[in-house]
């Protein structure tokens, strides 16, 4: 776990990372300069909060897209587990496998969770809506998977 905190309007964290989706092999922040990019982390591929959230940005894609941003949805699980989830609920957009938790300690969503006595260290489900000059623009953790995708899209539409 990083004991630096994100703040809003710093430079995103760097990163390049192994994806699945869009034909693409892997991502870099770089390559997606000049859009605004929907970084949302989830714990865990085809569990029922991570697959509400994926199908809510599915289905608001088309409108992310024309307010030109990208979505990337971000967790711990191979590249093997995301084409699976991925192909199961036809996700437009890339997931990225952050199998050596890179991604998760730059973003500090890494967090102690403690299920019925036995502690773990987990994804906490968390957004940040980078902007177009690569500067974070929003930061939304302990997220509810409902609802989610249409609060970032109206935080999205208001970026210049």
């Amino acid at each position: 776990m990083s004991s630096e905190t994100i703040t809003v309007g710093q430079p995103a964290p760097r990163f390049h990372a192994a994806a699945y989706g869009k034909a693409a092999a892997s991502i870099s922040l770089d390559d997606l300069r000049g859009k605004v990019v929907v970084l949302y982390f989830y714990p865990k591929d085809d569990t029922p909060g991570c697959t509400t959230e994926g199908q809510e940005f599915t289905a608001l894609y088309p409108e992310f897209q024309a307010a030109g941003a990208e979505i990337l949805g971000v967790s711990r699980d191979t590249l093997a587990s995301h084409e699976k989830f991925s192909c199961k609920f036809n996700f437009p957009f890339p997931l990225l496998a952050d199998t050596d938790e890179a991604l998760c300690n730059a973003f500090d969503v890494l967090q102690k969770k403690n299920n019925y006595g036995k502690v773990s260290i987990g994804v906490e489900r968390s957004t940040f809506v980078i902007d177009r000059e690569g500067k974070i623009a929003y930061i939304g953790r302990k997220v509810k998977a409902a609802g989610h995708a249409a609060a970032i899209l109206q935080i999205v539409k208001q970026l210049p």
